[in-house]
């Protein structure tokens, strides 16, 4: 609605997991490189986690992108899977055909898989989100899919991406030995308070912004207050924000302005 008044190419601040917008705060470029790291080091295991809303999908969406022909992946999204469907998944994902739905004859298929692009030079990646809804018998399938190796090499990446709760459930006794295999962790938090400006800046830009639309200091204290710098809760009080400044035909996002945008985001309109 608002996008023709600010002259914008796109909505700035959809929460749809779009790599485009993703915006490397200090935390996420730190993330980033961590991943990068495990996977072409091929490490084996990686968990990366943070609340919801600090944009893990999006970080993962982003190294997708940014891996490369020489290295396959597969990305997971719903995990409420059985050990056969997750095997068929993560198959299917990778473009691979089989016949046979036994689950010894589709390790056997991925075992073949990940050797010829060993073969080849390839590294093979395997990313799932939402890990923290895994069951604890799919976590022991995923460990011993870890097992899938030569003498020297790691044959398959696992990247599991998941909230808090994720960390909660490698802490488990019995998911002791799945826990000493993760090589690469990272907790990824909010934005600090001095990045709030610059997160709402590039989206802005990326949608096609001219500059003209501002955002004022104490608007930007007060968004930081409200969202304590979750990047989804950001982009929801950005939004209502720029569709006030077009119902008020303002192009300078104040403090009141948010103020109300907050008050209503909340149920709070008397």
């Amino acid at each position: 609605m608002y996008q023709q008044y600010f002259g914008l190419e796109q909505n700035p601040f959809n929460v749809t997991a779009d790599p485009n917008f993703l915006f490397f705060s200090r935390r996420h470029q730190e993330a980033f490189s961590q991943l990068l790291y495990g996977i072409k080091e091929r490490k084996g295991f990686l968990a990366i986690t943070g609340e919801i809303g600090t944009g893990k999908t999006t970080l993962c969406r982003a190294l997708l992108n940014s891996l490369g022909e020489n290295t396959k992946t597969a990305l997971i999204l719903n995990p409420s899977l059985s050990k056969l469907e997750l095997l068929q998944t993560i198959l299917q994902d990778f473009g691979i055909s089989w016949q046979n739905n036994s689950t010894l004859s589709l390790l056997n298929i991925l075992y073949k898989f990940l050797l010829k692009q060993l073969s080849l030079g390839n590294n093979v990646v395997l990313i799932i989100d939402e890990a923290q809804n895994l069951r604890m018998h799919l976590l022991e399938q995923i460990r011993l899919l870890s097992n899938l190796e030569t003498e020297k090499e790691k044959l398959l990446q696992i990247v599991l991406v998941g909230q808090p709760q994720l960390r909660q459930k490698l802490e488990r006794p019995s998911l002791r030995q799945l826990r000493q295999r993760i090589i690469v962790r990272y907790h990824i938090l909010g934005l600090d308070q001095d990045e709030i400006a610059g997160y709402i800046k590039h989206r802005l830009n990326v949608a096609g912004s001219n500059g003209r639309i501002k955002f004022t200091e104490q608007a930007l204290d007060e968004i930081y207050r409200y969202t304590q710098g979750t990047p989804r809760l950001i982009n929801i009080v950005c939004d209502k924000a720029l569709l006030a400044g077009y119902v008020y035909q303002n192009k300078i996002i104040d403090q009141e302005m948010l103020k109300e945008c907050i008050q209503e985001l909340e149920g709070n309109t008397n």
